[in-house]
């Protein structure tokens, strides 16, 4: 299955006053990992929206916390396709400091069409499904920017 991995730079703000990073902050980071995942395999959500008006809403997500994080460390997202069913999309995400896996989770997205102010879900297209299936790695893997989210 497709894989894409980015860094990015833990803020202050990330924090909480224990000088740990506030657990809430791994969902945004698997969101952003998402984001840079369809980018990576030439599916840039901001495309989809407005080309086909195809959006990929969060209908589930989880997180598993392993060790803690701190403010300036930078960190490693691998974002993996877990499974591809007929209208939604597994995640599978690991956050890493160096070697060490931090956190781990998943995010369930749905391939969901907008029109007229009304969504539905739409099967995946045939082609969509065999570039998320196939072997390999997205074309930005390690050329992303630091990100500092």
């Amino acid at each position: 299955m497709k894989q894409n991995e980015f860094q990015l730079r833990v803020n202050f703000g990330d924090t909480d006053a224990a000088g740990i990073v506030y657990y809430p902050n791994y969902f945004k980071w698997f969101d952003i990992a998402a984001h840079q995942f369809f980018r990576s395999i030439g599916l840039p959500p901001a495309r989809l929206m407005k080309e086909q008006h195809i959006i990929l809403p969060l209908l589930d997500v989880g997180c598993t916390f392993e060790c803690p994080l701190y403010y300036d460390d930078i960190i490693m997202i691998r974002t993996t396709v877990e499974e591809v069913n007929r209208k939604t999309i597994k995640l599978r995400h690991e956050v890493f400091r160096q070697d060490v896996r931090t956190g781990h989770g998943f995010e369930l997205r749905g391939w969901v069409k907008e029109e007229n102010g009304r969504m539905f879900a739409l099967s995946i297209p045939d082609d969509v499904r065999q570039l998320l299936e196939e072997d390999g790695v997205g074309a930005c893997v390690h050329m992303n920017p630091l990100l500092n989210a």
